[in-house]
């Protein structure tokens, strides 16, 4: 939110520099992000002088250029080439001397600098007025008054309004301050608690006065719990025109373009006092009559943006007899605007309900000022004044009489809220004891009245406008930020609590996971859980009646929660395979979403994703493509890390993988791994092929908090390797034959090593030969020749009984 510092000094005189006064709304808790210039005219005319025009012939070499001299109060006259139809001799001038700044309408900078045209030294400019930036008119030079000094700058000719603007980060609680009234009342508290005592100026409103009642407008509000306050007046024989720059200047200072005296004096209501107002042009309104209803859903209506939007049935709107003029506390609409000819209007002052503005605001994707303050809550004892306000300050600049009463529909008036401040519980949560007049004092500077005092509190009225103070522990909230937090005292003891947290926290297996991972050069992405609902038709287990949409989505590529880790991730290896970036080993911990008949499901999950080689080129290694074993022994290793190692495998049949397996742990599906098809890679623009491995994280969770650690000593005893090459049908698996040797020998195998596969020439039709290394141990002694032949005898007559192997 943007503030005016001298917008501001209307409501509070005050003479500290800007630093100061941001340091003191940053303690209020409006905290202040950053104070930026303002200038009335872009560059304060620097280096613009006043000149006048000595000499004007034609250019000799240019017939629509003319040649001039002009004095700018410098020992000689300068020469400068002008193109203006306007520029004759003895005229006084505005001249842009060499090396000044100028500035386009757009804003873009441009220097003036020595030149020649057509052959004749130009040494300066002489300006319009949209050059300078003090006019839109570009048909010839400005020409000022005779009565001018030569020389004189034009910064002193022309009033140039310097400003500075905070840029406060509002919190969304504190609907009471966004305005510039707002602002300077939370301003004047924490001064007075400094001892400075300064009267809080609002604009009055005692000459509001009724001209005659020649355009009576009716109102009937029939939703009234969703408009509990509607005012309107009527303003009459109105000129519709451009703003006086004063008010222009206050509107453009806080990033607001003016549109005309009308539009303009509502936006400014609007950020003077907190009330949004809007203004119908009276000879749209059929029937004259205003109705506050919904409307059936379905219904058409063209905003002022003129986008036509189809209604919600819960959408409030502002009708004549014939047909809707406004969406209410949201956006007015193309059919009923103030524009150059209107001569009458209907000026409209409500109090909209927050919840129903927010929603049609999200509806429709729609976000104003109006709403950003409707939907937080507003004044609603304010909107009576504000109008009065509004009507005078139209009436100052555009003329017209105000030409009915007051319409103000106000069934059911909204109560102050009431709460019971103890002093224990101040001095509890504070940790200090802050005087009970200094409590009081605040309150009182707070617009929060003290009902009744007791021995251990204060009764207390709130302000409706205060819609974030409605309990006890809000008041002492806005005590303590007036009192000051750098006030309350340091103490010597500390006193902290200190939770027990086990283990097995889910943040703390992920760091541990996490570093492993990093450890292994991966690297950690966070992708968005929303995506593009195109990806559902890239797998068949992607169902469009599990799929989770938003209602107001930011776009169709952001519109709905996604069912699988694998698309988010490969967006991130296309992004950085665009960039160059071809090795790549990233994972990410994630959620899935699902929406079933009854209940939605939320389900976390471990992705790993790895492309291109598994090291960065070097001369000292050769470049090795990342495989399918690369990612599957990660994954064991990482499983190992968690102490998971009693695992199944067996093949995936997820329709994303071309190939690959899942590691199952007491039947229940752990992690699966596998090569992303080609058809999935293509979507994404992707050329390499990418290795994927996505983990059950939940279940994870789950199954290492039973998992016990086992550990034994080192054996003292050698161990021993002995290898088979077996000949076996192409069909066979290693983890057939791992398996087999492990139920066979218990005792003594500490391993199973798989460590050349052959196929080709001089093998049988229909044959593979597997290289395996046994490796044997015994912990209490050193196995005998005879021992380690029985042990693989008996391997090989499993082998041969069960998979028909032959040793080669």
């Amino acid at each position: 939110m943007k503030i005016s510092y001298n917008w501001l000094k209307q409501f509070l005189k005050i003479d500290w520099d800007s630093n100061r006064t941001a340091e003191l709304l940053t303690d209020l808790g409006l905290e202040v992000e950053g104070i930026s210039p303002f200038e009335s005219v872009k560059g304060g005319l620097k280096g613009i002088v006043v000149g006048e025009v000595l000499t004007c012939i034609n250019h000799p070499n240019a017939d629509k250029l003319k040649l001039t001299t002009v004095n700018i109060g410098q020992e000689a006259p300068l020469q400068i080439v002008c193109g203006a139809p306007n520029v004759e001799a003895g005229q006084k001038v505005a001249v842009a001397t060499i090396g000044t700044t100028l500035y386009t309408a757009e804003g873009e900078a441009w220097i003036i600098k020595k030149g020649k045209i057509r052959g004749e030294e130009s040494h300066g400019m002489i300006c319009a007025e949209d050059e300078l930036g003090l006019g839109e008119s570009h048909a010839g030079i400005m020409v000022l008054p005779d009565g001018l000094k030569v020389g004189t700058p034009c910064s002193e000719v022309f009033e140039i309004e310097v400003d500075e603007v905070f840029e406060i980060g509002l919190t969304p609680n504190r609907a009471d301050a966004m305005s510039h009234f707002g602002v300077a009342r939370d301003l004047k508290a924490g001064l007075k608690q400094r001892d400075i005592l300064k009267e809080l100026i609002t604009p009055p409103v005692t000459n509001f006065n009724i001209v005659n009642r020649s355009l009576k407008i009716d109102v009937e509000v029939i939703k009234s719990e969703l408009a509990p306050r509607y005012c309107g007046i009527t303003i009459s024989n109105l000129i519709v025109q451009p703003s006086p720059d004063w008010l222009k200047n206050r509107l453009r200072s806080i990033g607001i373009t003016p549109k005309n005296n009308v539009v303009d004096a509502t936006n400014y209501v609007l950020h003077e006092l907190g009330q949004p107002l809007h203004a119908f042009d009276a000879a749209k309104i059929k029937g004259n009559k205003i109705i506050v209803k919904t409307l059936p859903k379905g219904t058409q209506f063209t905003t002022l943006d003129g986008i036509q939007r189809t209604l919600s049935e819960e959408d409030l709107m502002i009708c004549d007899m014939e047909k809707p003029l406004c969406i209410a506390g949201v956006l007015g609409g193309q059919n009923s605007g103030v524009t150059e000819s209107t001569s009458s209007i209907f000026l409209e002052s409500a109090f909209f309900n927050p919840v129903s503005v927010r929603k049609t605001a999200k509806r429709h994707s729609i976000n104003t000022d109006a709403s950003f303050r409707f939907e937080r809550g507003i004044d609603i004892d304010n909107a009576e004044y504000c109008l009065k306000r509004a009507a005078l300050l139209i009436h100052e600049i555009a003329g017209g009489d105000i030409t009915s009463d007051i319409v103000d529909i106000y069934p059911k008036k909204k109560d102050d809220y009431h709460v019971f401040l103890t002093f224990d519980k101040i001095n509890k949560l504070i940790g200090q004891e802050i005087p009970k007049d200094t409590i009081k004092s605040i309150l009182a500077s707070l617009d929060i009245k003290v009902k009744n005092v007791t021995e251990s509190g204060l009764g207390l009225s709130i302000p409706f406008y205060r819609v974030d103070v409605q309990r006890e522990v809000d008041v002492i909230e806005e005590i303590l930020r007036v009192f000051g937090y750098n006030n309350v005292e340091f103490k010597e003891k500390l006193n902290a609590s200190i939770a027990p947290t086990s283990k097995f926290e889910d943040y703390k297996i992920q760091n541990i996971i996490g570093n492993f991972l990093a450890s292994k050069g991966f690297n950690e992405i966070l992708a968005n859980s929303l995506t593009s609902p195109a990806y559902n038709k890239l797998s068949e287990d992607i169902r469009d009646e599990h799929t989770v949409g938003m209602l107001n989505p930011l776009s169709t590529d952001l519109s709905v929660l996604r069912q699988s880790m694998l698309f988010s991730g490969l967006e991130a290896i296309a992004h950085n395979s665009n960039r160059q970036m071809h090795n790549l080993k990233i994972f990410e911990f994630g959620k899935t979403y699902h929406q079933f008949e009854t209940q939605r499901e939320e389900k976390k999950h471990l992705s790993i994703l790895v492309t291109g080689n598994r090291l960065e080129d070097s001369w000292n290694t050769p470049p090795k493509k990342a495989d399918f074993f690369y990612l599957k022994a990660i994954v064991e290793n990482l499983l190992n890390r968690l102490g998971l190692i009693q695992l199944i495998s067996q093949p995936n049949n997820s329709d994303t993988l071309s190939e690959g397996i899942s590691l199952l742990l007491n039947n229940k599906v752990v992690v699966y791994i596998g090569v992303v098809k080609k058809s999935i890679l293509k979507e994404f623009d992707i050329k390499e092929e990418v290795l994927y491995a996505d983990f059950d994280w939940d279940y994870i969770l789950e199954a290492i908090v039973n998992n016990k650690i086992i550990y034994k000593e080192i054996p003292k005893y050698p161990e021993v390797k002995r290898d088979y090459a077996l000949l076996v049908d192409e069909q066979v698996s290693f983890k057939q034959i791992y398996d087999i040797a492990h139920q066979t020998e218990r005792k003594y195998l500490t391993n199973v090593n798989l460590f050349d596969v052959y196929n080709g020439k001089n093998l049988p039709e229909g044959k593979k030969s597997y290289a395996v290394s046994y490796t044997l141990q015994d912990e209490n002694g050193t196995l005998t020749d005879k021992q380690i032949d029985k042990i693989m005898n008996k391997l090989l007559h499993r082998y041969e009984s069960e998979l028909g192997a032959e040793l080669r």
